[in-house]
């Protein structure tokens, strides 16, 4: 036979969809019910196991001899049966007397079995503890029927396949479930937590360490890879500079902030970032542009929030404030803040057209006077590096007002360094002139009339779409024009000169006079004439007091020449005073600590004699000239090799001096070293006996200058100098051969053992020169030299 057919069908998901809201809810509240009432029935189960258990070890058992006494005709009527049962009189006394102890007893047959106690309750002490868990009923986990959810379906070449889901339920039993965790938990935490050793510490911050600076990397390269669609990644790689593991927190905050700086430094486009008004905010534009807005505002948001933590860091190293996590110990700010502070410098130097550049600025520069010299010199590097960059004066000029504004709030009382950073900055007359020759001029177009005149009608058709073409062009450039960077430079020029004057004027005993006299010597071409006569005197007047240094008043006497060679030749002013103070200052040179001012020397000398030939009269270039070779006698060799130079120099500039080299007196008088005047000393009456002196001399530079000079100082033959001491300046010679001798090779060993004398690095015709003059000394040092040569070559190159 055939199986009867199951009339009952699943319904379909299309008669499912077809139900009614109404039917599908009742359905759902049924089976909630359901649920309800099967909990319901199931708690109330376990509360009845429980009070029968509760009921169970309270009940105690009632012994046999002290029966209720509520009923005392049944307790009577049951004593007289036992005696009928119990023929006591056919039993001993001894039987008589055991049995009544035994009914004292309870026993496993008279005893209540409701009672879970035992008998034996003294002898067995912990035997209750393990029947009470064998006593309490097992709970049995019953799941809840699981209800489903059904989404929307999955049609496949198959067919319609449904989707449901489970809906969680809720267990009345998981507060209690969740207490007991607590407990647990508690107990675990109470636990004694074993200590690492210093071995096994170093090793878990090791491997600490690796991981976040993985995981730094990948941030780092997800957002190099794809910046316009990573830059949600800045926010997790910013918040790591809120790291809270003592152990590996200041590290990973260090590393953090350079890898933002750099991440910034690449992604930041090369324009400002405005924020957008309303009308554009409200307007549609495409997914690009769309895009393109959200990273520049989170590039913004970002890049303000880095330099507000930044700053964050250098105000609690300031403050020296410990944080309430306790997470960085005070030691640790100062390496955080250099870290911090390093980076706001490389930020100001690489972003000076983006945001927040002038927020920087008002950072770094009051950390240019702080008492760290290490974070003082970062911040004067970064402001150098910043001036001799910049080509156009935006950047420089916002600088330089809040070093004018620090300085004066300080009352001048500031590091001498934060003014000699302006000595860097790039405003000279020849480098403005040839910026503005590669500026692109505006061209001219021709007219219509131009046009029609000398071009047919094509002709004029392509110029006029070749003209149209170069305006797009130019405006695509936008680049500055030279009237714009004029005027910052002039701006920027007129605050250094307010700043100088005012120290000049108000603190003049201050210690940034000699960065000051240094700036005017360097700017003093750009000076106002209005100006001349007034500063004059103010140097002059400097010069006089005697409070200067030996260097301040040869700076005041390098400004007042500048001034003087540039816009100063169109006035009648007779810088004497300053030319007799420089040839009464001279001998104040030796080879000790004064040896550094030889420069500033070489350098007015080049001023006020070689460029200002025209005025200087012939007596004086010979004073000069007897006085310089005067002077390379006692100070050190290179001094003297860029003293010889000068003179050189001045003997090419000045022909007629060359009768200084003649022993015989021309003119009446005698030569009068002592006096200070240089017109009126009688110098054509002297000679150069000095440079027979430094012809013997143990440098062999000096000996070849000594001896170009006898020579009358020839451009060609055997007396000419070499091209690599005639092409040099004075200034470039004595530098070089400073350098020369700071350095040294190892000991050159001679065949006489007192001289043991060090070759000097250099060029290579220095080091071939002083073997041969070591070898040539090497016999004969001892019969010619009072001192021990060795020592006095020792002493002569240190």
């Amino acid at each position: 036979m055939k199986a009867r057919r199951n009339k009952k069908q699943i319904p379909s998901f299309r008669k499912l969809i077809k139900t009614s809201k109404v039917k599908l809810e009742n359905k759902l509240k049924n089976k909630q019910f359901k649920q309800q009432s099967t909990l319901k029935k199931y708690r109330k189960e376990q509360r009845k196991l429980r009070q029968a258990v509760k009921d169970a070890v309270s009940k105690k058992p009632i012994p046999l001899e002290n029966p209720k006494e509520k009923r005392p005709g049944k307790r009577i009527e049951r004593e007289e049966e036992e005696e009928e049962a119990l023929p006591l009189d056919m039993m001993d006394e001894d039987d008589l007397q055991l049995m009544k102890d035994l009914g004292q007893r309870a026993s496993f047959l008279t005893r209540d079995l409701s009672s879970s106690e035992p008998v034996h309750a003294k002898k067995r002490k912990h035997e209750h503890i393990i029947d009470k868990y064998e006593k309490i009923p097992r709970t049995l986990q019953t799941a809840p029927e699981k209800e489903l959810i059904h989404l929307l379906p999955i049609k496949d070449k198959s067919g319609i396949i449904p989707q449901t889901r489970e809906k969680p339920v809720t267990d009345s039993n998981k507060d209690e479930e969740d207490q007991e965790e607590e407990r647990e938990l508690e107990e675990i935490t109470e636990e004694p937590i074993q200590e690492l050793t210093i071995e096994e510490h170093l090793i878990e911050r090791k491997k600490k360490l690796q991981e976040k600076k993985m995981h730094i990397a990948a941030l780092a390269s997800a957002i190099l890879s794809d910046p316009e669609s990573n830059i949600k990644k800045l926010k997790e790689l910013r918040s790591m500079l809120m790291e809270q593991d003592p152990d590996v927190a200041v590290t990973v905050r260090k590393l953090v902030i350079v890898s933002l700086m750099e991440l910034f430094k690449d992604i930041t486009p090369s324009y400002k970032i405005r924020p957008l008004t309303e009308a554009e905010k409200s307007t549609k534009t495409r997914k690009e542009t769309q895009k393109l807005r959200e990273f520049e505002e989170g590039l913004v948001s970002q890049y303000k929030f880095y330099l507000e933590n930044l700053e964050q860091m250098v105000k609690d190293w300031k403050q020296r404030k410990l944080k309430k996590s306790n997470v960085v110990s005070l030691k640790a700010y100062k390496g955080l803040a250099e870290v911090a502070v390093k980076s706001l410098c490389e930020l100001l130097v690489a972003l000076p057209h983006f945001n927040f550049h002038n927020n920087i600025i008002v950072l770094i520069v009051p950390l240019m006077n702080d008492v760290s010299k290490s974070i003082s010199e970062m911040c004067c590097e970064a402001v150098k590096k910043l001036f001799k960059q910049d080509k156009l004066g935006q950047a420089s000029l916002g600088v330089i007002k809040v070093i004018s504004g620090f300085v004066k709030g300080r009352n001048y009382e500031v590091r001498p360094e934060m003014l000699k950073t302006f000595l860097c900055l790039r405003i000279k007359e020849v480098e403005v002139k040839k910026d503005t020759e590669d500026m692109n001029k505006p061209k001219k177009f021709m007219t219509f009339k131009e046009k029609r005149k000398s071009l047919s009608r094509m002709q004029r058709k392509w110029k006029k779409a070749e003209e149209k073409l170069e305006r797009e062009l130019r405006e695509a450039e936008a680049s500055e024009s030279a009237e714009k960077k004029l005027k910052l430079h002039t701006e920027t020029l007129n605050i250094v000169f307010v700043t100088y004057f005012r120290i000049l004027k108000k603190a003049q005993r201050s210690p940034l006079l000699p960065a000051v006299l240094e700036g005017l010597a360097k700017f003093a071409h750009l000076i106002n004439v209005e100006f001349f006569d007034d500063l004059l005197v103010v140097l002059h007047t400097l010069i006089e007091s005697g409070d200067l240094s030996y260097q301040e008043s040869l700076h005041c006497v390098q400004t007042a020449f500048h001034i003087l060679s540039g816009q100063g030749d169109v006035l009648n002013i007779d810088p004497m005073k300053f030319y007799t103070h420089l040839y009464k200052t001279l001998f104040k040179l030796h080879a000790g600590a004064t040896n550094e001012g030889v420069e500033i020397v070489l350098q007015c000398l080049d001023v006020m004699l070689t460029k200002r030939r025209k005025q200087v009269s012939q007596q004086r270039a010979l004073a000069f000239i007897k006085r310089l070779c005067t002077l390379a006698l006692h100070v050190l060799p290179n001094s003297s090799i860029g003293i010889l130079a000068t003179t050189r120099i001045l003997m090419h500039t000045f022909p007629k001096t060359d009768l200084l080299l003649d022993s015989e007196s021309q003119g009446s008088g005698v030569f009068l070293p002592e006096l200070d005047e240089p017109e009126y000393c009688n110098a054509q009456n002297t000679a150069l006996w000095e440079l027979h002196a430094l012809r013997r001399h143990y440098h062999p530079i000096v000996q070849r200058f000594a001896a170009h000079l006898i020579a009358g100082a020839p451009s060609e033959g055997s007396g000419a100098l070499k091209p690599e001491l005639s092409r040099r300046s004075a200034a470039e010679l004595f530098e070089a051969y400073s350098m020369a001798e700071m350095t040294f090779n190892p000991p050159v060993e001679s065949s006489n053992p007192k001289i043991k004398g060090k070759v000097l690095q250099g060029d290579s015709f220095l080091n071939e020169d002083l073997n041969q003059l070591i070898k040539r000394y090497s016999s004969e040092v001892a019969t010619e030299l009072p001192l021990d040569f060795t020592k006095y070559l020792k002493t002569s190159l240190h």
